[in-house]
């Protein structure tokens, strides 16, 4: 399922690292600035693998420990009884395959969701970051949500992710120099 015109428009209209993701982890659009805090959060990509397989996404995260046990309980609460689910079942498969950790979590059936929390980032450009993050349906769809992130105000977190943004964002263009090309 495509996110909403509308959702996808509130996106692109903030200035925090923002994505919309289905119920699989699907990572659905994101923007600059939420991919340059986790270059791995890019359309097409999906947490759950990047959390159990990549190496530089685990180390990215340094309370990747806590992180896995959330990701793993919502995804059992997110899909529900709907556990035919073709996409369920691949990913699902796939990590059993492949991840130590993800076999010992699955095995809890831990069921919980994910709530508002602060996440920490080991960044490799602007050091330890920690960021507060809100999980909102986005309403008429099934199961898509908007993950904003956001530093607390007046922060060094802030400034560093201000420093992020003024190196993600292009700079806007004059209205003058607009006008001098047209």
């Amino acid at each position: 399922m495509a996110p909403p015109r509308a959702a996808l428009k509130l996106l692109d209209s903030l200035t925090q690292p923002v994505f919309i993701e289905n119920r699989h982890f699907d990572v659905l659009a994101s923007n600059s600035l939420m991919r340059a805090v986790d270059p791995r959060l890019f359309v097409g990509g999906n947490q759950l693998r990047d959390m159990f397989l990549d190496p530089a996404g685990q180390a990215l995260y340094p309370e990747w420990a806590c992180a896995t046990e959330c990701l793993v309980a919502n995804l059992r609460q997110a899909v529900g009884i709907d556990v035919d689910d073709p996409r369920f079942i691949e990913l699902t498969g796939e990590l059993t395959l492949a991840s130590a950790r993800f076999r010992k979590l699955w095995a809890r059936h831990e069921v919980r969701g994910q709530t508002g929390g602060v996440m920490r980032f080991d960044h490799p450009q602007v050091g330890e970051l920690t960021l507060n993050r809100e999980r909102m349906s986005v309403a008429g769809t099934d199961g898509l949500m908007l993950v904003v992130f956001h530093p607390d105000v007046d922060s060094i977190d802030a400034d560093k992710l201000a420093l992020l943004a003024s190196v993600t964002t292009p700079a806007p263009v004059a209205a003058h120099e607009i006008r001098k090309h047209a």
